[in-house]
C-alpha cells in the first residue's frame, strides 16, 4: 500500500470520525427536551405516589396527561424554604427540585428547599419534602410526606442510581418504603430524625425507625443520613408550621 493510500485512508476515518460525532450531537440535542420532559412526568409521579396517589399511572393511554392531570388535581401548592424557615419570595419549588443535587452542595445556610402541599378532597393536608442524598455507589434520592401533624409519615419513595440489585437497590421497593407509613419524625432539635436500623425486627416497637435491608447496610446508612440532613433543613419550617396549626385549631 502506498502512501498515497495510507493518506487517504486517515482522511476517510478523521471525516467518518467528525461524521459520526456529528450526529450523535444532532441526535442528543434534539432528544434533549423529550428526557427533560420524562424527568419532570417522573418527578411528579414520585410525589403523587408519596402521597398514596396516582394510582392507574400504569394502565393510562397517555401517560403524561395521566399525570399531569392527577398532580394538578392534588398538588395545591409549592414554594421552598429557607433553613430559617422561612419562605423563599419568587422561588420556584420545581425547578429547584429538577436540580435538587446542587442546592446541597451549597453551604446549609444558603440552601432553597422545595414543598409540595396536597388537599385531598376530604380536606386533609399532606406536606411533600424531596430529600437527595448518597449511598454506597452513587446518588439516592426520595421524597417524604407527611401528614397534618406534619410528624406523622403519609408515604416515602426512594430511588437510586446505581445501587447492588437485591442489595441496596431494594430501597425502592414497597416491602422497604412501605415500613415508613405511619412512623414519626423526631423533631425539636432531635441529634436523629429518623432511623434505619440493622437487623431485623430491630425496629420493632421503635416509632422512630424501621428496618435496613439484609445486605444493604451501607445503602440504608445513606438512607439514614439523608433523612437526617434533609429534615434538619426543614425543622425550623415544621416547628413554626405546626405552631401555626395548633394556634389555629385553638
Amino acid at each position: 500500500m502506498n502512501k498515497n493510500s495510507n493518506t487517504y485512508i486517515i482522511s476517510y476515518a478523521i471525516i467518518m470520525v467528525v461524521v459520526v460525532a456529528s450526529v450523535l450531537s444532532i441526535a442528543a440535542l434534539s432528544l434533549q427536551p423529550l428526557q427533560e420532559a420524562n424527568v419532570i412526568i417522573e418527578k411528579k409521579t414520585d410525589i403523587l405516589v408519596s402521597i398514596g396517589q396516582g394510582g392507574g399511572i400504569d394502565d393510562a393511554e397517555n401517560k403524561t396527561q395521566f399525570v399531569e392531570e392527577q398532580y394538578t388535581k392534588f398538588i395545591t401548592d409549592s414554594y421552598a424554604v429557607n433553613v430559617d424557615g422561612a419562605k423563599v419570595d419568587g422561588a420556584d419549588a420545581f425547578k429547584i427540585l429538577t436540580n435538587l443535587k446542587s442546592e446541597y452542595d451549597k453551604p446549609v445556610a444558603e440552601r432553597n428547599l422545595p414543598v409540595f402541599v396536597s388537599k385531598s378532597e376530604t380536606g386533609e393536608m399532606l406536606y411533600v419534602l424531596p430529600l437527595w442524598g448518597k449511598g454506597l455507589w452513587g446518588p439516592v434520592w426520595g421524597y417524604i410526606s407527611l401528614k397534618e401533624d406534619l410528624t406523622t409519615v403519609s408515604g416515602v419513595v426512594f430511588g437510586h442510581k446505581s445501587e447492588t440489585p437485591g442489595l441496596g437497590a431494594e430501597i425502592a421497593t414497597p416491602a422497604f418504603e412501605d415500613a415508613f407509613k405511619n412512623k414519626l419524625v423526631q423533631w425539636n432539635g432531635s441529634d436523629v430524625k429518623f432511623s434505619v436500623l440493622k437487623g431485623a425486627g430491630s425496629s420493632k416497637g421503635n416509632d422512630n425507625a424501621v428496618d435496613a435491608i439484609t445486605g444493604g447496610t451501607i445503602t440504608c446508612r445513606g438512607v439514614e443520613s439523608m433523612l437526617q440532613v434533609c429534615l434538619d433543613g426543614y425543622e425550623k419550617f415544621i416547628l413554626e408550621q405546626r405552631a401555626e396549626t395548633k394556634n389555629i385549631n385553638n
